[in-house]
């Protein structure tokens, strides 16, 4: 058996905050090992990296997700009972409860609402002076997501809503103001959500056949039960606040088109092309930083040993940046997805393994329609001059944003 090398420090969470994506890459790099072992929140913790990490990280039979992730992270991001924490029969029936809503017929309605949005706010913009594409898109993306899921939502409540699933996506890894706003924004929101679902429940709001807030409203256990009212809130707004969160991939997106102009002409019009883009968009930029989980019943791993209750994290913006998988792995590289299969441990900035019957996002096929939809209304459907900005992008900061949101200036409607 060999020993799993051991940071040095006795306690890396104030690290892991400070240092952010390239934490676990850093030390798997010192220690010359795809896997090592740390102390975060005061419990042992073994981290991994890589294409074989990810295909055991996802293996339902060697590890659960109840009690993996960090409450801060529970009471803020997903919310305490989410589908993200259940397992077993649980997790599957909850998962069948989210697929049924990610059809390909309902993904193109909301890719669709996005659009529309997009399009009504090109000549706000040609009026205006420069704009945050950050705060624009999230306020887009909120009104569409909130029609598309049947949740009503009156135009002065979109800012607010907004700034809600934004201090939520925000809070996990934030020490002070920033985590507290978003414990606050969670209470409140859930408080809206749970209130929508009774109302649907009272018949007292009517919602589209198939729609999230519908489906989640009359889902019922395999013992008959409505969800309670809280969890079907979380569940719901585990519908809504990742489709907001995803103006962060349409800011990368601009973000690589700013850096590497030549591929606005090779992704205008070509839908190939555009794929192929989008999903280095994915790869290259920093989303989620870890998944977390525990090990189900110990066991051994490529000479390792695995204690019963360790808690385990996989680095996912490691996994998409290594050099054995992604070659040149810091280079922009849009080509390198031509011919590209899916695999579904190798790409993994929403999770890994089988959506259907894992803990991949239910939400990754939303994230690339939107994403090439918003590619194509900044390719195609207008024109901008870029004005200067700040626009580094640093690892350190969990989740990652350009400081200035991306301004953009002189949008004039060009399709």
């Amino acid at each position: 058996m060999t020993a799993i090398p051991v940071d040095r420090s006795p306690e890396s969470t104030l690290a892991f905050l400070r240092e952010g994506y390239r934490f676990i890459g850093d030390r798997c790099d010192r220690y010359g090992s795809e896997i090592f072992q740390t102390r975060l929140l005061l419990q042992r913790t073994i981290c991994l990296r890589g294409r074989p990490a990810a295909v055991l990280f996802y293996d339902n039979d060697r590890f659960v997700r109840q009690g993996a992730m960090p409450m801060r992270g529970q009471r803020t991001l997903t919310g305490v009972t989410g589908v993200q924490g259940l397992d077993d029969a649980a997790h599957r029936q909850r998962k069948a409860m989210f697929m049924s809503i990610m059809t390909p017929s309902a993904i193109r309605q909301l890719g669709q609402l996005f659009d529309d949005e997009w399009r009504a706010q090109i000549p706000v913009w040609e009026r205006s002076g420069p704009v945050v594409l950050y705060d624009e898109i999230a306020r887009m993306l909120t009104r569409a997501v909130c029609a598309w899921a049947g949740v009503p939502l009156a135009g002065s409540d979109v800012a607010r809503r907004t700034t809600q699933l934004h201090a939520m996506i925000e809070a996990p890894a934030a020490i002070g103001p920033r985590h507290w706003r978003g414990l606050l924004a969670r209470r409140r929101a859930e408080r809206w959500a749970a209130d929508l679902v009774e109302r649907v429940r009272a018949g007292a709001l009517s919602t589209p056949d198939g729609s999230a807030l519908r489906v989640i409203a009359e889902h019922r256990s395999d013992q008959g039960h409505l969800l309670p009212r809280r969890i079907a809130a979380v569940e719901l707004l585990n519908i809504v606040r990742p489709t907001v969160a995803v103006d962060r991939f349409v800011v990368f997106a601009a973000l690589a088109l700013h850096d590497h102009p030549h591929w606005r002409d090779r992704v205008r019009g070509d839908e190939p092309a555009t794929e192929h883009f989008v999903q280095e968009v994915r790869r290259y930029y920093p989303f989620f930083p870890v998944a977390a989980a525990r090990v189900r019943r110990s066991f051994d791993w490529q000479g390792h040993h695995f204690p019963r209750g360790r808690r385990v994290l996989l680095d996912l913006y490691g996994t998409n940046h290594h050099p054995e998988l992604w070659p040149g792995p810091e280079q922009f590289r849009p080509d390198r997805f031509a011919g590209w299969r899916g695999d579904p441990f190798g790409l993994v900035p929403q999770g890994g393994g089988n959506h259907f019957t894992g803990h991949r996002c239910a939400g990754e096929w939303i994230t690339i329609e939107l994403m090439k939809r918003a590619v194509t209304n900044l390719t195609t459907t207008m024109s901008y001059q870029v004005p200067p900005q700040d626009l580094a992008l640093s690892l350190r900061r969990m989740p990652a944003l350009p400081p200035s949101g991306f301004l953009i200036d002189a949008v004039r409607r060009t399709g």
